[in-house]
């Protein structure tokens, strides 16, 4: 029997949800990663810049579009996530076509 009572959380973070649109489709246009996170487009152009920044993605324009890489090898400085890459969350929740570039 199912659980009917509503979920009020989700285990990732918004930016983990834009990573894995990344790493799943690097062309994915941001109104389709806001779409599949359930964001708001400027908050995930936020999100994006924010990534960018700390250098966990880069972009290259290509024709109209943008296509993104994510280094794999990049890890978080927070101190419950020191040792866990961009790479191994990706291999946590299953995204194999993730484009790795090696740092």
């Amino acid at each position: 029997m199912q659980d009917q009572r509503e979920q009020r959380f989700t285990l990732l973070t918004n930016h983990a949800h834009i990573l894995m649109c990344i790493a799943s489709t690097p062309t994915m246009r941001i109104r389709e990663m806001a779409a599949d996170a359930g964001i708001t487009e400027r908050a995930t152009q936020r999100i994006i810049a924010e990534l960018e920044e700390c250098g966990f993605v880069t972009h290259e324009r290509v024709g109209r579009r943008n296509r993104y890489r994510i280094d794999a090898e990049k890890s978080s400085s927070h101190r419950m996530e020191r040792g866990i890459t961009v790479g191994g969350l990706s291999d946590l929740v299953e995204e194999p076509n993730m484009e790795r570039v090696a740092s």
